[in-house]
């Protein structure tokens, strides 16, 4: 039997599980895109982006950690004109480790207009080295 290669550590955790249902690639029905422009009105996507932004609740509110993802950065001190972009919420999460402004992500979920934003709940995310 061959032996497993995962770290103890993380064997059988969810970060585990996402970085290996990520790692082989996108299952059938899912959409990948190249750019947020593309994005579908519902389905599941397959997309790498940006965090633009973070939105942290108050400790009164229910538990969600928001992050808003663009295709590219800004430009250092400078100022963009609208861009498409994508909300994505951890529900249950004050905060995830790791995801920040500017944190190069892949990402896999379903995606729905909440609010007219497009968002994935929950999505499979692999926090990806910055180019």
């Amino acid at each position: 039997m061959p032996k497993d290669k995962t770290p103890k550590a993380k064997r059988g955790t969810k970060e585990a599980a996402a970085a290996t249902s990520l790692a082989q690639g996108p299952q059938p029905g899912t959409q990948l895109l190249t750019s947020l422009s593309e994005l579908p009105q519902r389905g599941r996507i397959d997309h790498h982006g940006y965090v633009e932004s973070m939105t942290i609740l108050p400790p009164q509110q229910a538990p969600a950690f928001s992050v808003t993802v663009v295709d590219h950065p800004a430009p250092p001190g400078g100022r963009r004109s609208a861009v498409p972009h994508l909300r994505l919420i951890f529900v249950g999460q004050r905060r995830v480790p790791g995801l920040v402004a500017g944190a190069r992500l892949h990402y896999v979920g379903m995606v729905a207009p909440i609010d007219s934003v497009p968002t994935i709940f929950n999505p499979r995310y692999e926090i990806l080295p910055a180019k």
